[in-house]
């Protein structure tokens, strides 16, 4: 079933969980952007619902008003192994990835198909790579991550910026992070399910570890850091223990670009002394909160998956990620920068990167990688092309 062997697929993408909050705006961008020959395809538990985007998607673009239905549910191996081997490219926004997202990855890690979803969840990642990075290889199938907000102006960012930078020496780069954005009620589910986890996240890089080979020869860093006053930016910097520094170390591992011994350091950026010890206190608190189960239930319950913040909110949203890069004796400020982060920008990221993979010529990779290591200058300049800036902001 190895899609290089010459097996034609029904579909170049499915988008399952298409009637989720994201994954609608992902199936409205795809209806916008995807060439007139992309063969996609939605998917979702409820064809009641499927049908009923399908109409919504055609009041856009006409071409939709044939577009393929595709019933499974997450929770069906089988139903997961018919999706994958029907498409060259399946994308998911189905979450908390923890609990419903295993399937999937292994079905595509069988069949040879592409696989991308939003993941921020460290566990989830570090699992699926024990468990079906291997077979994944074997079969040449490309196991891609935080395909949204998470993570791709930080690996993407931090890709561009060490282009910036002299090859052949130490490099370190510091990223700062600032939005005004809000989040959804599938993104705080997947944040509490992750902040009531500890144990497993750390048992799941834990065993990680003792499957990915050590790198030989070079090195490849993301500390947490601590707070400072970053002179840089003018701004309180926070440490963020997301998942975005683990795969910008991933790809630092990967590609020799980055250096013999790489070094990156995540930040959120607070304007005032006073925000910044609030959001540690609220940070401290939410992290409490949600180790206590009825409270973490009744926490998801007051937002649930499936709302989100609506398009004229939206409109005022914005995002923006500098970085300070220096090495071999040059300093350099880059920046990434977007309108809406964790919805409109994250759907325009995924099915870019779904278009990416399925159409674009890309070095040959497989098992589980990274935006950057994955599709590289390619989705970068995708993404330029679709509105989100990529710009060197000073070089000394």
């Amino acid at each position: 079933m190895d899609k290089r062997d010459g097996t034609e697929r029904a579909y170049d993408v499915v988008l399952f969980g298409a009637t989720g909050f994201v994954g609608e705006l992902t199936a409205r961008y795809l209806a916008a952007h995807a060439p007139a020959s992309c063969r996609w395809a939605i998917a979702g538990r409820s064809r009641d619902k499927l049908e009923a985007l399908r109409e919504r998607l055609a009041d856009l673009a006409p071409a939709c008003a044939g577009l393929p239905l595709v019933c499974a549910d997450a929770a069906d191996p089988g139903a997961m192994r018919e999706l994958a081997e029907s498409a060259r490219v399946v994308v998911t926004t189905v979450g908390p990835y923890v609990w419903y997202g295993e399937a999937l990855v292994a079905a595509c890690a069988e069949a040879g198909t592409d696989y991308l979803d939003l993941t921020g969840e460290a566990e989830f990642v570090d699992r699926t790579y024990v468990r079906h990075d291997a077979r994944a290889r074997e079969t040449g199938a490309r196991l891609v991550h935080a395909c949204g907000f998470d993570s791709v102006p930080h690996d993407l960012g931090v890709y561009f910026t060490v282009q910036q930078l002299p090859e052949g020496v130490p490099l370190r780069v510091d990223g700062f992070v600032r939005t005004n954005a809000l989040f959804s009620g599938g993104t705080l589910a997947s944040a509490l399910t992750a902040m009531g986890r500890g144990p497993h996240l750390l048992r799941a890089a834990r065993e990680r570890r003792l499957h990915e080979p050590r790198l030989v020869g070079r090195r490849a860093r993301a500390p947490l850091g601590g707070p400072r006053f970053s002179r840089e930016t003018g701004a309180w910097a926070l440490p963020l223990p997301t998942v975005d520094p683990r795969i910008v170390q991933r790809s630092a591992a990967a590609l020799p670009r980055y250096g013999p011994d790489f070094r990156y350091r995540h930040y959120a950026a607070v304007r005032t002394l006073p925000m910044a010890l609030g959001g540690v206190a609220a940070a401290g608190a939410g992290v409490a909160l949600a180790q206590v189960p009825a409270v973490r239930r009744w926490l998801m319950e007051r937002y649930e998956p499936g709302q989100g913040p609506d398009a004229e909110r939206r409109a005022r949203s914005w995002f923006s990620v500098r970085f300070v890069g220096e090495g071999g004796g040059r300093r350099v400020f880059t920046e990434v920068s977007g309108g809406d982060p964790g919805y409109d920008e994250t759907a325009k990221m995924l099915a870019e990167s779904a278009l990416c993979l399925a159409f674009d010529p890309l070095a040959p990779t497989s098992g589980q990688v990274t935006t950057a290591v994955a599709m590289g200058d390619a989705l970068l300049e995708r993404l330029r092309a679709a509105g989100v800036v990529f710009r060197v902001a000073d070089a000394r």
